[in-house]
């Protein structure tokens, strides 16, 4: 297994910590909105991983927490006079649903800030022990990167920006222009704060990750976790924090490797909410089935930026219909095994640094070989079993495949038309059933008029949307 090390800048054969074992810990949202386009690609890309880990053997292991307290947060419940559990609970719960409707398996472990005080206040403590964190006159607590001789490793540069280090207001008491914020101590009674040992306030965004990567993984002494990932955008200054940080404080590296994936643009726009042009995922899948976006958002290598297009959304649909048709060829029928040399080649693929074009063009192959082989022999159920299980496995490591054909293709069919569609179905099932065969020939001809094919199996009739 192959990834490329985002601080190495290069490919490196994974050699977990454990024999067999991965652990992995992604930065998740900041929950006072709507997930957009960005999350589902980072998520997606993470998913690809944990998935392909699997399939290689390994025990995973995956951390994604929710930061759920934040100034954005404290923000929206100044503007709706909600409280702050109700705004986070429920875009928790959307991204959650939204994330599920993509196929992303749900994380092993999903930690919440605020449920992690404690272990954010003893990792600062600690910090404050060794004067490497200091407190200011306000309360305010600071990570002095002057004690951290490798500080900047991680990204290979350094700013010396005060806002995009800390996200707190400028103060002369910084030791450090560099240095930023592990706790911000409460300006007002009515803030949003929680008590510790050195002031009332709320964690920094940094401290957090660290705290909660040293509470829920117990390392080898030499690295906390295997894997650390998230966006590019990450990796300076929250990455580059968060390791310093650990670092300072547990006496190793919080990371074996370091993954990051692209941006997402919109039509070549880096997506940006401060643009304007921020595609909120919710209305695509308004628009689009979950597993159609998620094979779009995975047909472009994870670490490469990603331009999302209607136009290519549609092509890469076009591509996904062909395995469905093949899948419907295959019915009624049951999986067997899939096809050594296949199964092969996508753990190759994927294990290349998840090279998901690889694995997509050998599945374009298979489709195309098995439809040959169908034409010239059409009732070679054993062949078909194969085929079948060759889905099931791409279902497994790509998380694309596993619907039912004929209710894949009824995906944007609008309710009236199915209501009318289950209808006439239940109208020429009565018909066969009295043997009124001109009726029923009648009514499948009405079907065809309306752009609907129909299969009758022992499970009963299946239907698509032409």
């Amino acid at each position: 297994m192959q990834i490329y090390d985002s601080v190495q800048k290069k490919k490196l054969t994974f050699s977990p910590i454990v024999p067999n074992k991965a652990s992995i810990y992604i930065c998740g949202p900041t929950v006072y909105d709507d997930a957009h386009l960005g999350h589902a690609r980072s998520s997606l890309a993470f998913d690809l991983l944990s998935r392909t880990l699997t399939s290689h053997g390994y025990e995973v292991t995956l951390c994604k927490n929710f930061t759920d307290i934040d100034d954005k947060i404290i923000k929206k419940v100044e503007e709706t006079g909600k409280s702050m559990e109700e705004i986070t609970s429920f875009y928790i719960d959307r991204y959650l649903s939204e994330m599920t409707a993509l196929g992303i398996q749900r994380a092993n472990i999903e930690p919440k800030a605020t449920e992690s005080l404690d272990a954010i206040e003893a990792m600062i403590q600690k910090l404050i022990d060794k004067d490497i964190a200091y407190v200011i006159s306000t309360g305010d607590v600071y990570f002095d990167t002057s004690k951290d001789t490798h500080y900047g490793n991680i990204s290979h540069r350094v700013a010396d920006d005060e806002d995009s280090q800390s996200r707190v207001e400028h103060t002369t008491e910084k030791r450090n222009p560099k240095d930023f914020a592990l706790w911000k101590a409460c300006k007002g009674e009515d803030d949003i704060c929680f008590d510790t040992h050195f002031s009332r306030g709320r964690p920094g965004w940094h401290i957090e990750c660290s705290a909660m990567i040293e509470k829920h993984f117990t390392g080898n002494g030499e690295y906390s976790i295997d894997i650390h990932g998230g966006g590019a955008d990450l990796l300076f200054p929250h990455h580059e924090n968060e390791a310093a940080q650990s670092r300072c404080a547990t006496g190793h590296e919080l990371a074996k490797y370091w993954m990051h994936n692209g941006f997402v643009q919109i039509d070549g726009e880096k997506m940006s909410k401060s643009l304007g042009n921020s595609f909120f995922l919710k209305d695509a899948l308004k628009l689009y089935d979950g597993e159609i976006l998620r094979y779009y958002l995975n047909s472009i290598h994870y670490r490469n930026d990603f331009n999302f297009s209607e136009e290519e959304l549609q092509l890469n649909k076009k591509r996904l219909d062909k395995l469905y048709r093949l899948k419907k060829r295959l019915m009624p029928g049951k999986a067997s095994l899939p096809n050594k040399t296949f199964k092969k080649l996508l753990l190759d693929d994927m294990a290349d640094d998840l090279n998901i074009s690889m694995a997509l063009a050998h599945i374009d192959e298979m489709i195309a070989t098995a439809n040959d082989t169908l034409d010239n022999n059409p009732k070679d159920k054993g062949f078909k079993k194969e085929t079948l299980a060759n889905i099931e496995f791409i279902d497994e490591i790509l998380g694309f495949g596993g619907k039912e054909p004929f209710s894949y293709f009824q995906i944007g069919v609008d309710d009236a038309l199915k209501e009318k569609v289950e209808t006439l179905i239940e109208a020429r099932l009565e018909a066969k059933k009295n043997r009124d065969f001109s009726r029923s020939d009648a009514i499948r001809e009405e079907l065809t008029a309306l752009g609907i094919s129909i299969m009758d199996t022992p499970d009963g009739t299946l239907w698509e949307k032409s």
